[in-house]
């Protein structure tokens, strides 16, 4: 069978280099890749569907796959996982030292259907206690005005969300017009290092091992998608592009962990990956939907509290179903 070429958007990511170097061969595909900021990619996937693969964003496509308008079907290769404890910022003038301080506060959010968002709002209504009716909410750009909501919502009855397109959250953080943000961005004043404006929990650290600890859910942030066209006239590319990837998490794996020589340009990395496997298991950074079927039951439970999808979705609607089974020897 001769190759074919499928085009892939993705941002770069050590644990999908050696597929994107061809250190890993996809089989019966030649990949024409482009590397691109993620927030880019996102736009041009759902509003144009401009690549055969790429890279997306998980709130996104449970949206989609809700309304039942998904122009792309995903593998469960999840190259971005991150906890969102650390997404809360506060202007430090607002006497904000807790989670129930938010309760009636002004809090600003780049999208309610950011995945980054979605996990946070979770985690203030789950484990925080504070209902998300008790918030006003805020949509605007994190640094720049003009970015919108991109997806239709079904918010649940009593929450609001103020729509402004002319100020940025960075400008409304520090003017006073906000309390705080909730973003997987950070407002340009904070990197700035600007004193008006401070992570809500500094030592985010440490709350995010208690959560994972108390509820075992390692927050997906991203998904690999495959654009359905693509898909239905060559089914067998969901499986060897899986296949591919799960190659290259693993190859990155087995650098980090060892002691040879420096793989990132982080001190004692090695020892973070050793930190990281006695917590998590020997796989840490999971591909596969039994692996992952906690956190995505998790997720799909909070995108239909929080009015990202109108009904429940199932994890078996978001794979094709041939990644639901693997050929053993």
């Amino acid at each position: 069978m001769p190759e074919i070429e499928l085009s892939l958007a993705i941002s770069y990511y050590e644990h999908v280099s050696d597929l994107l170097r061809g250190r890993v061969r996809t089989e019966g595909i030649r990949l024409a890749t482009v590397d691109l900021p993620v927030e880019e990619i996102f736009f041009r996937m759902l509003s144009f569907v401009e690549w055969d693969v790429a890279e997306f964003s998980m709130a996104k496509y449970v949206s989609l796959v809700g309304s039942g308008v998904a122009p792309f079907r995903a593998i469960p290769v999840f190259p971005s996982r991150m906890f969102r404890q650390s997404a809360f910022y506060v202007a430090s003038g607002a006497g904000i030292s807790c989670a129930g301080d938010l309760a009636g506060r002004r809090v600003g959010i780049p999208e309610w259907a950011q995945t980054a968002g979605i996990y946070a709002r979770a985690y203030l209504q789950h484990q925080c206690g504070v209902p998300l009716r008790n918030i006003h909410w805020v949509q605007a750009g994190v640094n720049q005005p003009g970015r919108i909501e991109k997806v239709p919502l079904s918010l649940p009855e009593g929450v609001m969300i103020e729509h402004i397109h002319d100020r940025s959250l960075n400008e409304m953080l520090l003017s006073g017009d906000l309390d705080a943000v909730i973003s997987a961005r950070e407002p340009s004043a904070f990197t700035a290092r600007n004193p008006g404006i401070s992570r809500l929990w500094p030592d985010h650290h440490a709350l995010e091992e208690a959560y994972y600890r108390e509820t075992g859910i390692f927050p997906i942030m991203h998904v690999i998608v495959i654009k359905a066209a693509t898909l239905d006239h060559h089914p067998w590319i969901a499986m060897n592009l899986f296949e591919a990837f799960e190659e290259a998490k693993d190859n990155s794996l087995r650098y980090l962990s060892s002691s040879l020589k420096s793989r990132i340009p982080i001190p004692w990395s090695h020892e973070r990956a050793d930190e990281a496997r006695a917590m998590f298991g020997d796989d840490f950074w999971p591909y596969g939907i039994e692996p992952n079927r906690h956190t995505l039951g998790a997720f799909l439970l909070y995108c239909h509290e929080q009015g990202v999808t109108k009904r429940p979705v199932q994890i078996e609607e978001l794979f094709p179903a041939q990644l639901g089974r693997f050929f053993k020897t």
